[in-house]
């Protein structure tokens, strides 16, 4: 009888029908007029994000992403019931990659084809997701570029409230073409305890912008590959001088690395990373990318700046399995960079 009764709380788990937190989301076989169960999964993150907002109980709220290409045709906020929610709030992929079953095609993709929607005449831009509200994690998850005609900035996950704590993002790749579907920034987001690990950041002209209220930053166990204005910039006025964590990275084959404000840091400090092949190292904001910083010496443990860094690219024959990371005959295997959290993939 008990274990009648465990096989029927499963099975009204996994229905939905216990009120879990959960929405789950197939682009390809959704209904925006489902209930967002893993039998019945709406189609859209837009719907998702709705049916979230509703809910009101005490578990962490997650949208579960089927395999597919999600398009964005407006700016997709993640919101809460006030911006301080302390609920972790997850947008993650169904099959991670470091699940037995995971292939690159059952990476679900997220593609903005909006026109400028960020509401700043000054400045028109378009951002593809909107984090709005403390505690989210976005995890297994492609980005790419926007290809809309004209559109010069566009940045794939921004958040502008410095009063934010706590953005996640994990096991995710950024992929940009700056002739076709370019992105200005990947990630562009403000305040403290941002965390990024094991990402992909290739083509794209900016990899990650962080400026105001940024304690508790960290990036690490990512390649960020053929930035063409510089991968890394940090820091503006006072939050200039706030330590950092950057460890166990490729950097390679882009235009700068680092960028930061103008000043004297003591506590830019890199550790146990591959920066290599970029035209230009340490830059200064505010004057231009090329401006060599002739003032900052960092701590640097454990940098190698000589190697060569060799990607796993896609080929008419296949489609690697760890494509995008680095190939056997890279440098630099051995900082554990990519995709994969565990390592050997």
């Amino acid at each position: 009888m008990y274990k009648l009764f465990f096989l029927f709380i499963v099975m009204m788990v996994a229905s939905g029908s216990l009120h879990a937190q959960v929405v789950f989301v197939n682009s390809s076989t959704g209904s925006d007029g489902a209930e967002g169960t893993l039998a019945h999964p709406v189609a859209t993150l837009e719907k998702a994000a709705a049916l979230a907002k509703g809910f009101t109980g005490k578990e962490p709220i997650t949208l579960k992403l089927a395999p597919g290409l999600y398009i964005l045709n407006h700016l997709f906020r993640i919101e809460g019931k006030n911006t301080a929610d302390v609920l972790p709030y997850t947008i993650e992929a169904a099959v991670m990659p470091d699940d037995t079953g995971w292939l690159p095609e059952k990476m679900p993709v997220i593609q903005s084809i909006s026109d400028t929607n960020g509401g700043n005449p000054k400045f028109p831009h378009c951002v593809g997701v909107e984090v709005e509200r403390s505690n989210v994690i976005i995890r297994g998850v492609k980005f790419l570029g926007n290809p809309r005609p004209g559109l010069e900035y566009y940045y794939t996950i921004q958040r502008k409230d410095s009063t934010l704590d706590r953005l996640e993002i994990s096991q995710c790749y950024f992929i940009g073409d700056k002739n076709s579907m370019p992105i200005q920034g990947c990630i562009f987001a403000q305040g403290s305890n941002i965390h990024i690990d094991h990402c992909i950041f290739y083509g794209c002209k900016n990899a990650v912008l962080v400026f105001l209220g940024i304690n508790g930053f960290s990036l690490t166990h990512s390649i960020i590959y053929g930035a063409y204005e510089a991968a890394f910039w940090y820091g503006f006025r006072q939050y200039a001088d706030l330590p950092f964590v950057f460890s166990n990275n490729i950097v390679a084959n882009g235009n700068g690395f680092f960028v930061g404000d103008k000043g004297i840091h003591p506590t830019y400090a890199f550790h146990n990373s591959l920066i290599v092949g970029n035209t230009y190292y340490m830059g200064i904001n505010g004057m231009t990318v090329e401006a060599p910083d002739t003032i900052n010496k960092p701590i640097e443990i454990g940098i190698r700046k000589t190697g060569r860094v060799l990607l796993n690219e896609i080929t008419s024959n296949s489609l690697p399995r760890d494509y995008l990371n680095l190939s056997p005959e890279s440098d630099g295997r051995d900082i554990n960079a990519g995709i994969f959290k565990k390592i050997n993939k």
